[in-house]
């Protein structure tokens, strides 16, 4: 499953934040490191995060929604990716992959990447919601 996100110029009262992020996610069901006996269905997500603004920005922090099928909510934020709080030149691509594990066989994530720019200004770089999906359980 891919996902895409394009942040749109932010207007403050005296300020724009232009950079903007276009934000990939593809998904994998871990079927050697399930155990859907037990409720547990391991998923990994790659992400790309693409500078198409005109000035770096600092990834800060992250903030996913991770709902199941049963419409059971988790919410985790963090700093930064994966141990790291990477700057991201435009015209260049910053990727990660990471995990998560549901107790049934689909779900969904969507959430937010807290970014700075070099005037210090933080702004919220969306991403979109993607499905997880055990493959032969959907049509």
């Amino acid at each position: 499953m891919k996902a895409t996100s394009i942040t749109k110029p932010f207007k403050g009262d005296d300020y724009i934040q232009a950079p903007q992020f276009e934000i990939k996610v593809v998904t994998k069901y871990l079927a050697t490191q399930s155990n859907p006996e037990e409720h547990q269905f391991v998923f990994s997500y790659t992400v790309t995060i693409i500078n198409n603004g005109s000035s770096k920005a600092q990834l800060l922090r992250r903030h996913w929604i991770i709902t199941d099928a049963n419409g059971e909510t988790l919410e985790v934020k963090g700093e930064g990716v994966v141990g790291e709080k990477p700057w991201i030149n435009p015209g260049e691509a910053y990727k990660y992959t990471s995990g998560t594990v549901l107790n049934e066989f689909m779900g969904c994530m969507h959430g937010s990447f807290t970014m700075c720019g070099t005037d210090d200004v933080e702004f919220e770089a969306p991403i979109p919601v993607f499905t997880l999906a055990q493959p032969d359980k959907l049509h």
